[in-house]
């Protein structure tokens, strides 16, 4: 909902504004703040960050509406001003509009005008945001992918990439690190993301190191796809190397005495891969669904501190090069029938 100041020294002026847009504010369409000058003005943007837009009268006593503009000018960018002054007093638009004010209305003021205006403004000040935020994304998104990728992402080829959902043969791995969830109801915030952040570095080194790609981080848990030739068997080799390196890891010393350990599920098949999410929020995660990965997910919750679980079916695939253990069938949800599961030791 945008939010709103209005600065002016007539007190009539919020009175016929809270008339005129009583259903608009009632529905939640706008949400207005009021000041008697400019420095009451100054005072409510300095404290409520969530400012859109600034309409101001000029002449007001303590600081007038081109002063007012100056400051805000220089600290909040993204706000945008709309002036209102009298129509003989062109002098003063002029200079207003030289120091950034964005629109300007004439007294005596229209409300139609007013109302057009400021969807005018509003609408504006929504693109600034999303230009924003898309820098700030393609800023973090420089710090950690290749150079080459980039280059990749402005190619038409990459375009198209986008809007393609096939169906592949694939592995997906969940990688969840047990008893995390005691750890964030003792310690600050700040050492339980740092805690968790070192563990999902040692499994993405791994993952990279296989050729595996880390699909999303869920809570405490890591999905990585392993895609094209020997995909099962690199998906194992990164799991059997996650699962040492995280047992070799030193027991953390905060509340108490923390040994790290990684439950894993594994699992190879068809899936679709594709862009899912929602457009409208404008995220969209391009990842991969299907029986196959419920699956891994699903083997990954019976999995116990050190265990990596696989099914029949991998199991047989990779029973050569791997040493495994039967560990019976289990029950997994919305399975209509048990699975016959294996652990792969070494």
């Amino acid at each position: 909902m945008p939010k709103i100041l209005v600065a002016d020294d007539e007190t009539d002026l919020e009175v016929l504004i809270k008339q005129k847009f009583r259903k608009q504010i009632r529905e939640r369409q706008y949400e207005f703040v009021f000041a008697l000058n400019g420095k009451e003005a100054l005072d409510i943007i300095n404290e409520q960050k969530d400012i859109d837009m600034l309409f101001s009268d000029i002449n007001m006593p303590e600081m007038d509406g081109l002063t007012l503009l100056e400051k805000i000018n220089e600290s909040y960018p993204i706000l945008k001003a709309v002036i209102v002054s009298a129509y003989g007093d062109m002098d003063n638009i002029r200079s207003a509009m030289n120091k950034g004010a964005f629109d300007f209305i004439c007294k005596p003021v229209n409300f139609e005008d007013l109302e057009t205006t400021l969807n005018k403004t509003i609408n504006y000040v929504n693109q600034l945001k999303e230009t924003v935020q898309a820098i700030k994304e393609n800023n973090i998104l420089k710090m950690y992918v290749d150079e080459s990728v980039l280059k990749f992402m402005e190619t038409r080829e990459f375009e198209h990439s986008l809007t393609t959902n096939e169906n592949i043969e694939a592995t997906v791995v969940f990688i969840d690190v047990c008893r995390f969830t005691s750890i964030t109801e003792t310690e600050k915030p700040d050492i339980v993301v740092g805690l968790l952040n070192n563990y999902f570095d040692l499994m993405v080194k791994e993952i990279i190191a296989q050729k595996g790609h880390v699909d999303k981080f869920i809570g405490d848990a890591v999905m990585a796809v392993f895609r094209g030739d020997y995909h099962l068997d690199r998906a194992i080799e990164a799991c059997l190397a996650i699962r040492n390196a995280v047992q070799h890891l030193p027991p953390e010393k905060i509340n108490f005495d923390f040994v790290p350990q990684v439950s894993i599920g594994v699992n190879s098949g068809e899936m679709i891969s594709g862009n899912i999410g929602s457009a409208n929020l404008k995220r969209l995660d391009y990842t991969v669904v299907g029986d196959s990965v419920n699956t891994a997910q699903r083997l990954q919750s019976k999995a116990q501190p050190g265990q990596i679980l696989i099914s029949v079916d991998s199991y047989e695939k990779i029973k050569e090069s791997f040493n495994c253990a039967p560990v019976g069938e289990l029950n997994l949800k919305n399975k209509k029938e048990p699975i016959e599961v294996y652990e792969v030791l070494n």
